[in-house]
């Protein structure tokens, strides 16, 4: 197992950051969607929050990838994934059009990878990372 853990530091860092990356682009070329959906989750100050929401996710998940300032950006992106869990995968309320069994299987899906990130967050990328290259041995 000790061969691997090299490996599966880097995939579990590189996929965590993908998680955040790939949605923030499709943040993106779908901006109207997205607006609407915030809407009707009753997210204040969507303009600037979906701004937001999609500089974090594409720099922190480009970051994560890169392994650089592991630490801070897991902890800002758990931070996002628990104020996005509780905007907009409130499977308590009832949407037109949605689906409760959705949203609380995303709920839990996003809070595993909260859990995932706090771990990151406390251990870092100490090996395979910018952040071990900026680090003296």
């Amino acid at each position: 197992m000790k061969a691997l853990s090299l490996p599966m530091e880097v995939l579990g860092r590189v996929l965590l950051g993908l998680y955040f990356l790939v949605p923030g682009l499709m943040k993106i070329t779908g901006y109207v969607g997205m607006q609407a959906y915030m809407t009707q989750h009753g997210v204040p100050w969507v303009q600037p929050l979906l701004i937001l929401t999609i500089v974090l996710e594409v720099g922190g998940g480009l970051a994560l990838i890169a392994g650089w300032r592991t630490k801070w950006v897991a902890l800002l992106l758990a931070g996002l994934t628990l104020v996005i869990n509780l905007y907009m995968h409130d499977f308590w309320n009832f949407y037109e059009g949605g689906s409760q069994q959705h949203e609380t299987q995303n709920f839990i899906k996003n809070m595993a990878i909260f859990a995932g990130l706090l771990i990151l967050a406390a251990r870092g990328a100490p090996r395979a990372s910018l952040d071990a290259r900026a680090s003296p041995p």
